[in-house]
């Protein structure tokens, strides 16, 4: 059969099909020759010459070529590494812009290395290897973008910044053994678009799923001679494809997209985490999977004086290089596809410094940021950055553009010791009124900061009290691995115990930690089973762990627990006191719209907050100067309320502020023991060591 060859167009990039055929385009400045791979089901492959290059963009169009066709490239140019350039055409390349990719790399089938492995030791990659790779790469598949969305643009929750609750979850290990979850669908797209799992989030009050990684992950390979795999998944190949092996029913695409619409329809938002600041290719003796051999001058950051090498600011061996128009246009058409076509709420940046490097130092003001806020769809979805990198001067909490949130890492670390008793009440009153140290200065607002006390890099909450030290050795690495710097506390004892004082004292600590990330201003991010005790028995890294390490075990909930989460979720929804959209001020009509007071009743003075040996304090939260207005413009008045935090090891006495504050207090809450009655002005109030108690004015 005669292959009919058009020319087609260099725009849109990837391969577009409009019902008679499709149009393929892939961008490379310095290849000289493109060939498009078509395979068929029995792996036979026909290549066929791309001739026509616009702007860069070699392209072409196939009649008669259609959804499920797979397919791939070969890239020529010159292999000169010491210049930056790698071109192989033995070695198959997933398409950048491919919206859906076959699978996992089969790292035996074939030699996936540019050049030959094991020989040549650190210098092996100048020598290039010309073995076929085609038997080991995923497929690139075209695909039918058509999908029923049943009015999902009407019904989209587009819940408040200052409404949201983010529940951190890993797509698999929510549902993998979830035994309300059929058993075909459990770790998978359709697995958490269940009936059962949408059931359970409803009813644990969280407004917002943020998904670890799902732009198609490549295990590594060093991963795969251990027998493990990047179970994290921030090593992305495909950044328009969901990942296939998440998908139950092999239409990965249609899957997802059916996901997003379920979480949609019971009023929960999906946001993305994404990883647009490094690859699955590594450095310069990494695999050739993609945009190492499309042109890796362009999408990669090489030393300027020896770019055979790759600068490194994420650790992983490479850093994409958005300065370069083509990938920051990868980066916009990414993030476009999966508002528009899949219909997402938000992302979450991994790394998020890397992508602000012009030159060398972070850059605030930097191409891409500009673009963000330029573009009108993205400028108007939840903007979440991770915002730090590995790379000199790369910390950089509280210094992202007014339409981002930041994850806050501060307040993570001050809430941490605070509860250890190591922080002044000082730092921790900062962090839980909204940091507005950080980010106040520039225009944003509470809800800039993401709060969190565990995410899925480090312990587990019921972790953090549990152990002192990691526990790695799962990983492979000898425990080498993983922070040090955990800030936990172990309550006596590393690891599991039958004394029950120790428990008492974690379960009141895992309290501790819930009622103040819930209840602070900001946006608390909650990661997926704290909120019942999960534990990864002291893995702090466990990013390789695709097994029992990582996933839910449902079977071990902490039912008290969960309770006691669902509350504090549930007194967050119905109080706006507790997520203001203003800072605090420290002033009012009548009253202020916070007052701190030490133990004895009286407002905090210059002293008292110098004070660096003062582990109690108590916070009076006016609900009639929280700062909310109606749609309309009308005052929103709440209750007030009176938060007690003793983070001394012995228990310790409040008395309760004067009349002009109430009349009467009755205790709402209480993450120790409590029993009491009404309590009026001046009353003594005993909070037990370590613990919180909260009183609503009555």
């Amino acid at each position: 059969m005669t292959r009919h060859v058009w020319p087609g167009d260099p725009f849109p990039l990837g391969p577009v099909w409009d019902s008679e055929g499709t149009n393929f385009s892939l961008f490379s400045e310095n290849a000289t020759r493109v060939e498009l791979c078509l395979f068929d089901e029995a792996g036979g492959e026909e290549r066929i010459e791309v001739v026509n290059r616009t702007a860069f963009n070699w392209h072409v169009y196939l009649p008669g070529v259609g959804p499920g066709q797979r397919y791939g490239y070969r890239v020529h140019g010159p292999y000169e590494p010491a210049a930056g350039r790698r071109f192989n055409p033995a070695k198959l390349l997933i398409d950048p812009y491919a919206k859906a990719i076959e699978g996992a790399v089969d790292w035996d089938a074939a030699n996936v290395l540019p050049y030959v492995p094991r020989e040549g030791g650190a210098d092996a990659d100048l020598t290039i290897d010309e073995t076929d790779s085609a038997p080991a790469i995923p497929k690139s598949i075209v695909i039918d973008p058509a999908f029923d969305w049943e009015g999902d643009e009407v019904i989209r929750p587009r819940t408040p910044w200052n409404e949201t609750v983010i529940y951190e979850a890993h797509v698999k290990g929510f549902t993998k053994r979830r035994d309300g979850v059929r058993e075909d669908l459990r770790g998978t797209y359709g697995g958490l678009a269940s009936e059962d799992a949408i059931a359970y989030l409803q009813s644990l009050g969280t407004t917002a799923v943020e998904l670890l990684p799902v732009h198609h992950i490549v295990d590594e390979g060093f991963l795969d001679d251990r027998g493990l795999t990047n179970y994290w998944g921030y090593s992305s190949i495909g950044y328009l494809a969901p990942h296939s092996l998440y998908s139950a029913t092999g239409d990965q695409v249609r899957e997802f997209k059916g996901m997003v619409k379920a979480l949609h329809r019971a009023g929960i938002e999906v946001i993305l985490d994404v990883v647009y600041n490094h690859t699955a290719e590594g450095n310069q003796l990494g695999p050739m999977l993609s945009f190492k051999g499309v042109d890796n001058e362009s999408y990669y950051r090489l030393v300027p004086e020896t770019p055979r090498f790759y600068m490194d600011y994420t650790g992983t061996g490479n850093t994409l290089n958005p300065v370069h128009p083509a990938v920051l246009r990868l980066i916009m058409d990414s993030l476009r596809y999966f508002v528009i076509d899949c219909h997402v709420d938000g992302f979450r940046f991994d790394l998020a410094s890397a992508l602000a490097r012009e030159l060398y130092d972070v850059d605030r003001l930097s191409a891409f940021f500009d673009i963000i806020h330029q573009d009108p769809i993205l400028s108007q979805v939840k903007l979440i950055a991770e915002p730090w990198d590995v790379g000199p001067g790369g910390y950089q909490v509280g210094n992202f553009p007014i339409l981002w949130s930041e994850w806050n890492g501060i307040y993570r670390d001050v809430m941490r010791d605070f509860w250890r008793g190591d922080v002044p009440v000082a730092e921790f009153a900062s962090r839980f009124g909204g940091s507005a140290d950080l980010y106040q200065r520039d225009g944003r607002r509470p809800f800039a900061s993401i709060n969190f006390i565990t995410a899925h890099d480090g312990f587990t909450l019921r972790d953090l009290v549990s152990y002192n030290e990691k526990h790695n050795e799962a990983n492979g690495e000898n425990n080498r691995d993983g922070t040090d710097d955990n800030r936990s506390w172990n309550c006596g004892v590393e690891g599991p115990t039958d004394d029950p004082g120790i428990n008492s004292l974690r379960g009141r600590q895992q309290r501790n930690f819930l009622t103040t990330l819930l209840l602070s201003q900001g946006v608390p991010m909650l990661l997926g089973g704290d909120e019942w005790g999960r534990t990864q028995h002291g893995n702090n890294n466990a990013w390789c762990q695709d097994n029992e390490i990582s996933w839910f075990d449902w079977e071990s909930c902490d039912e008290g627990l969960l309770a006691f989460t669902k509350q504090l979720i549930k007194l967050r929804a119905d109080h706006p006191v507790f997520r203001r959209t203003t800072f605090f001020e420290g002033k009012g009509e009548q009253l202020p719209d916070v007052w701190w007071m030490r133990p004895d009743g009286r407002r905090m003075t210059r002293r008292d907050w110098e004070n660096t040996e003062a582990r109690a304090i108590g916070a009076f939260l006016n609900g009639d100067e929280h700062g909310a207005q109606t749609r309309h413009g009308d005052v929103e008045r709440d209750d007030s309320f009176l938060l007690l935090f003793n983070a001394h090891f012995e228990e310790t006495t409040f008395r309760l502020p004067a009349r002009r504050f109430g009349t009467f207090w009755e205790v709402d809450l209480a993450t120790g023991a409590w029993s009491g009655e009404r309590l009026t002005p001046g009353a003594d109030i005993v909070v037990e060591s370590r613990s919180i108690v909260l009183l609503r004015r009555a």
